[in-house]
């Protein structure tokens, strides 16, 4: 049996997702043993095709890939072309995947992997949480047959990148992550917090556009479109790792710190839909009895960015 930890990857692959992707395959101790791909970032046509084709890239044609789902499970799709494209790879073009298109259902396959792990599974969930919270009600059972699941989500005082409170992973589906917040299932959640601290420089970004390898420069490529955003926000000339994270910290878990807290979703309010509520900073008399997440909310940047680059340029 492998010493590897076996992950499955659920993303709604736009730039940043495939980042993480990319990341995934060389990093130490962790094997990615398949990718559900659901709907976020751009429709679901598009976040499974670039699914595939990102881990084509990577030549790992062998891990499958399957479609999940492609709305939310009450709210409207609310894409963010404005960050990742049209497409969600900020228009830079990669060749098509040759795989067979898997034809069972994500949640479906999810679940199988889960029992046929029995228990070892880790799931990377950094996209909306639509296909994770189908499967908790399709499957009462399936959290026993989780390990963790780590999630890129929310914002516990960094403020929301979607609206005022609410980050876009959470407001994309706030009764999906609701769900899988009150689950019972061992949760570390990487919210705005920790990932606007995973920053890439231009600099370091442009070291990549001396890769002669077709990873290096579709990174370097895709890019352009989150970093001429964040560049417009006023934020400075970076690229925000925001997907990596997780991944990252299930090969490197010394790089971030955070607390046990609680963590639920506001899905009433037309005003604050999405908000991630928690405890983690609250006065000890107002603490929730259930601390149901590790919330991480530092990273030591300069390592990070290392691991990630070499990554990246792992493919060469």
């Amino acid at each position: 049996m492998s010493n590897l930890r076996p992950v499955w990857i659920d993303t709604d692959t736009g730039v940043d997702d495939a980042f993480a992707l990319v990341s995934s395959f060389q990093l130490s101790g962790i094997e990615v043993v398949g990718i559900s791909a659901v709907c976020g970032n751009v429709e679901i046509e598009k976040t499974f095709r670039n699914a595939r084709n990102v881990v084509s890239l990577c030549g790992k044609e062998n891990v499958p890939v399957y479609k999940g789902a492609e709305k939310p499970l009450i709210v409207p799709l609310s894409p963010a072309y404005n960050v990742h494209g049209e497409d969600g790879l900020g228009g830079v073009v990669i060749p098509e995947s040759k795989a067979p298109i898997e034809k069972e259902n994500a949640v479906d396959a999810l679940y199988k992997k889960a029992k046929e792990l029995n228990g070892e599974l880790t799931i990377a969930a950094v996209g909306p949480l639509t296909n994770i919270a189908i499967a908790l009600y399709k499957y009462p059972d399936f959290p026993k047959y989780i390990k963790e699941i780590v999630i890129m989500g929310g914002s516990i005082a960094a403020g929301g990148n979607c609206s005022t409170s609410a980050e876009f992973n959470i407001y994309g589906d706030p009764h999906a992550a609701q769900t899988v917040m009150k689950s019972g299932m061992s949760i570390t959640l990487f919210p705005l917090d920790v990932t606007l601290k995973a920053l890439l420089s231009r600099e370091e970004i442009d070291t990549l556009k001396k890769e002669d390898d077709a990873v290096g420069q579709f990174c370097y490529k895709s890019s352009e479109a989150p970093m001429s955003l964040f560049r417009n926000l006023g934020l400075g000339d970076y690229m925000c790792l925001h997907d990596t994270c997780p991944i990252a910290y299930l090969s490197h878990p010394e790089l971030f710190s955070g607390k046990k807290c609680s963590v639920y979703v506001e899905t009433q309010s037309k005003l604050s839909i999405g908000r991630t509520v928690s405890d983690c900073f609250a006065h000890s008399e107002y603490l929730f009895k259930n601390k149901n997440c590790t919330v991480m909310l530092n990273v030591d940047r300069d390592k990070l960015a290392k691991i990630v680059l070499d990554s990246f340029k792992a493919y060469v």
